[in-house]
């Protein structure tokens, strides 16, 4: 995504991450794993966006996707167990394994799922640290370019924080599944049985797009 607004708003972050860096704080994720979301999933390949908050501030966890753990990590954040609670009551019980073992989302990303924190870093054990950073600006750009870019997608915003992007998406043109956010505090007031991946492809064949195979292996 070359957008000017993005753009602009990435120098920003970076520089400030540089900065932040060269004071000795440690930052997560590693400099490798940043920009995962926008390399794993071009703006031209987007059918639909879930949006978090920002990176697991547990070192090893975090790859620059939301939600999403890298191989290996058990046991899985309490997030992402809730969300893939959610997967195996919404499309059955061969979706994921029981208890979830594979928390790795990147197959999601690969098929046009962008998976994009509103804050692409966080201070290691310091969850939050880094969200009134400029990369809420750049999520802000990019939101509006998928929207105004891409025909049909599908917007999963879960938690208030989420759901203050909601007004830069055209609802005559995409999609907007809104409800609680999956963390073990709010799971229980409106995540569970909100169905929203059946929901997602339900929509998107209804509109000509392909489905996406939310299976984990």
């Amino acid at each position: 995504m070359r957008q000017p607004g993005l753009v602009q708003a990435a120098a920003a972050a970076i520089a400030l991450a540089d900065a932040a860096k060269s004071a000795g704080e440690p930052l997560l994720p590693l400099p490798q794993h940043l920009f995962n979301a926008y390399c794993l999933t071009p703006l031209e390949d987007v059918r639909a966006v879930i949006l978090g908050q920002d990176p697991y501030p547990t070192p090893g966890h975090a790859h620059g996707l939301a939600f999403s753990v890298q191989p290996g990590v058990k046991p899985l954040p309490g997030s992402l167990r809730n969300l893939l609670r959610e997967l195996r009551e919404d499309l059955g019980p061969n979706i994921a394994a029981d208890p979830p073992v594979v928390g790795d989302l990147t197959g999601w990303a690969k098929q046009g799922v962008l998976l994009l924190n509103t804050a692409l870093t966080v201070e290691a054990r310091k969850a939050g640290a880094h969200v009134s950073w400029p990369w809420r600006e750049m999520t802000r750009e990019a939101i509006l370019a998928v929207g105004r870019e891409r025909p049909r997608v599908v917007f999963l915003l879960w938690g208030l924080k989420a759901q203050r992007y909601a007004p830069m998406i055209d609802a005559t043109r995409h999609l907007i599944i809104a409800s609680e956010h999956p963390s073990p505090l709010s799971a229980h007031r409106g995540f569970f049985g909100s169905r929203p991946f059946s929901r997602a492809n339900a929509w998107l064949a209804a509109h000509g797009e392909r489905e996406i195979d939310w299976q984990l292996r």
